[in-house]
């Protein structure tokens, strides 16, 4: 493969896709690539919020791995700097300001651009879907669209989905013409319910989540447009395209909204779909995998050597794979404004045994995702299996104290 691209979609839940079981097309054109796609039914984010996923993500590293974050820890190697090392161009395009230059994100990159010097509109704190396909759109013209061209890995990330929840008319039309309120009042929604974290008026959850569902079907329309473009260029059959996201998105699952430090499966589960223009027929993993393997599977794409720090494996090729379960962690992002250390949270999956813990308060829950999808009987006291889990998960607890 000559190229790859790695497509975040900002608070994706795993659920909201047809392919992963949802019955109300909210991402047609995503689901109409299955028959081309590695889909993965267990992919775990690292972590339930941006700045715990993400080390994941881009240097397959754990949030924790280096004490309380501070920017980007010079230890870790984002996947762009082995790919430019390399020789493969590098670019990046996003709009999240826990992923900026001024935190180092920016490190390897030949282009990169994260829109911290750009206007926002006052309500929406990012650049829209539309405006980063077109300046990708600039730069892949610019780069390939004349012929003959270096490989590149691009990677660009949507925030569309992310709070807070103003869908413009013509997505809420799309989805559900039922809803009638004024951009006024989804503000007023977001500040006054889900900013307070307020679940006791069902109905205004429930708005809330049709908002979210109508951004859904809003990022599909970019992921279309953006594969419109590669087609255009004649480079899409040159091109494999990983498609996830950082996190999901809570409504009162677990008695709270939007992504707070929890690590239940609406905010942990990962769609995973590999895109590959070669394939006939579309091939299903059960494997449960990490975003950690995100980074060492585009290294192995490019035919490199595998990354010394990198702590995940190359999903590919499939029956190689060989690790059997995921680790996650967070810690209380909303207190002291870069968060609590003290207030920490853990998980580890294996198979469909999910374990937890919150340090702060020596609190352990374990779930059967199999039996309990909803994560609503802790099974810790109970199960047979819950102190072979704790004793994987204890290791990696509060670990930069020792």
């Amino acid at each position: 493969m000559k190229n790859v691209v790695l497509l975040t979609i900002d608070t994706l839940r795993q659920n909201a896709l047809g392919c992963y079981g949802n019955k109300r097309g909210l991402a047609p054109f995503i689901d109409s690539l299955q028959d081309k796609c590695t889909r993965f039914t267990r992919g775990q984010a690292s972590g339930p919020y941006t700045q715990a996923s993400f080390p994941g993500l881009l240097t397959s590293s754990y949030y924790l791995e280096y004490g309380k974050p501070k920017g980007l820890a010079p230890e870790r190697t984002l996947i762009s700097e082995p790919l430019q090392e390399a020789g493969i161009v590098t670019a990046a395009f996003h709009s999240n300001p826990y992923i900026c230059g001024f935190l180092g994100w920016n490190r390897g990159w030949d282009v990169f651009y994260d829109s911290m010097e750009d206007e926002v509109e006052p309500r929406i704190p990012y650049i829209r879907g539309h405006v980063i396909n077109t300046k990708v759109s600039d730069w892949l013209s610019s780069h390939a669209g004349k012929g003959e061209y270096k490989p590149f890995f691009l990677w660009l990330h949507y925030m569309d989905i992310h709070e807070p929840y103003m869908p413009e008319k013509k997505y809420v039309d799309m989805v559900d013409p039922s809803v009638t309120v004024s951009q006024d009042e989804m503000y007023s929604l977001f500040e006054n319910t889900l900013l307070k974290r307020d679940t006791s008026d069902p109905a205004k959850i429930t708005l809330l989540k049709k908002l979210y569902d109508i951004h859904v079907r809003e990022a599909d329309t970019y992921v279309q447009e953006f594969f419109g473009t590669l087609e255009k260029l004649d480079i899409l059959k040159d091109t494999l395209v990983i498609i996830t996201n950082d996190h999901g998105d809570e409504f009162n699952e677990h008695g709270g909204l939007s992504h707070d430090d929890k690590m239940y499966s609406e905010l942990i589960d990962m769609p995973l779909l590999i895109y590959d223009p070669s394939k006939d027929k579309g091939e299903v993993s059960d494997n449960v995998v990490s975003n950690l393997d995100i980074p060492p599977t585009i290294v192995h794409l490019f035919g490199l050597a595998p990354v010394e720090g990198f702590k995940g494996h190359s999903l590919l090729p499939l029956k190689d794979y060989p690790r059997t379960g995921v680790f996650g962690e967070a810690i209380d992002q909303r207190s002291q404004r870069g968060g609590n250390m003290d207030k920490d949270i853990y998980y580890y999956r294996e198979g469909d045994l999910k374990i937890i813990y919150r340090a702060d308060i020596d609190a352990w829950e374990m779930y059967d995702l199999r039996e309990d999808p909803r994560e609503l009987n802790n099974i810790a006291n109970t199960s047979p299996k819950a102190e072979e889990l704790k004793n994987k998960l204890l290791p990696r607890v509060r670990r930069w104290i020792s």
